[in-house]
């Protein structure tokens, strides 16, 4: 499978379920290709990151892996079992979307308590498992209202407690904290992982935010373009992407990239502008990619690299500036804590310390030398 990205997470065990499999899955609508042919595979009991920027692809592998779409070509198992053609109403599964959605007429006890009933639980233990879902997001003291009288964030929580108390197999999040306040997607950002623990449900939780990714820590999958770019731990891919695709998933603000040649002596970048950083690849054409945040306008070593830049602007956003640069023709941006006082047009030297320097093959594909 020439296009495929073979994804592999078996993480710790678990007694209800089995690992959930994609195997050779594309999707392609009207001629267009939305998801590439790709093999993905997450344990039971394993909590996922599916990352990406909007259109990379995450509802579209949710919706796959949900039932909610059929693949154009592939198949997904789960516990070995083929359930590519099954209906969503006979699978254990639990899905959150961006706007959650909760009935209207019902109390909050009751739209928690829906999936419960619907599999003719005991009184008791719906109960038992309404009420522990309650406390754990913090709305116990909301069961008897209805939807209309809580604030969206509760609301969302509402939508998150009738997933948890669903005893799914399968538990999809698509962006389910976007629309919430910062303090709000924060507390629940953290809390998250631990409301499956100990489930035995295989989480796949779908983010734009490569701070999200990395707060939770867990394994990712990062997307560009319908393609899974790399997977591993956040961090690890934050530190060593194997791709420029995977760089700039994992990069917010936006990745600065330029085009380079590499040489015996350093780097040439465009107009000229050369260089003496000399990171560990081999010379010829390449991508030279730099995160904003590791840029400074002071050097924070002997061994810093400094890189004339013009300043184009600047967005001052409370506690943190953005500054806008010219790099030898290139668009960059270097994040400055605080308010930084710099001029438009003015020059001034972006520094970076060398084992920030990341370079890629010309196409993007490779990472050359690992030196980050």
């Amino acid at each position: 499978m020439a296009d495929a990205n073979v994804v592999r997470h078996l993480g710790r065990s678990a007694t209800v379920g089995g690992v959930l499999e994609l195997r050779g899955v594309s999707k392609s609508v009207a001629g267009e290709t939305h998801i590439f042919e790709t093999d993905l595979a997450f344990a039971p009991g394993s909590f996922n990151v599916l990352l990406g920027p909007t259109m990379s692809g995450k509802t579209s592998l949710l919706r796959l892996m949900a039932g909610l779409e059929a693949p154009s070509t592939g198949e997904i198992l789960c516990g070995g079992r083929n359930v590519t053609g099954l209906p969503v109403r006979k699978r254990r599964l639990a899905m959150v979307y961006q706007r959650f959605v909760n009935y209207p007429t019902l109390t909050v006890f009751e739209n928690i308590a829906a999936p419960l009933r619907a599999a003719r639980l005991a009184r008791i233990d719906i109960e038992r498992k309404v009420r522990r879902a309650a406390e754990m997001l913090e709305i116990a003291s909301f069961l008897e209202r209805r939807p209309a009288e809580l604030s969206g964030g509760q609301q969302q929580r509402v939508a998150l407690a009738r997933a948890i108390v669903k005893d799914a197999e399968l538990v999809l999040l698509d962006e389910p904290l976007a629309n919430l306040d910062f303090k709000l997607r924060d507390v629940l950002r953290e809390a998250l992982p631990a409301l499956f623990d100990g489930a035995d449900a295989t989480v796949v939780y779908a983010t734009t935010e490569p701070v999200e990714a990395l707060r939770l820590g867990c394994p990712t999958a990062a997307l560009w373009e319908g393609r899974v770019a790399q997977f591993g731990h956040a961090h690890e891919l934050f530190a060593k992407p194997a791709s420029l695709a995977a760089a700039r998933v994992l990069s917010d603000p936006p990745l600065n990239m330029a085009e380079a040649v590499k040489t015996a002596s350093g780097l040439v970048l465009g107009r000229g502008l050369e260089l003496p950083a000399k990171p560990a690849a081999p010379e010829g054409p390449c991508i030279l990619a730099v995160r904003p945040h590791h840029l400074s306008r002071k050097a924070r070593s002997e061994h810093a690299v400094g890189i004339p830049a013009r300043v184009r602007g600047r967005e001052i956003t409370g506690n943190e500036t953005f500054i806008h640069l010219d790099v030898a023709g290139a668009d960059w941006v270097m994040h400055a804590r605080g308010v930084a006082d710099v001029e438009v047009g003015t020059a001034l030297e972006a520094f970076v310390e060398p084992d920030r320097l990341m370079l890629f093959s010309p196409d993007g594909h490779a990472r050359l030398g690992m030196t980050a």
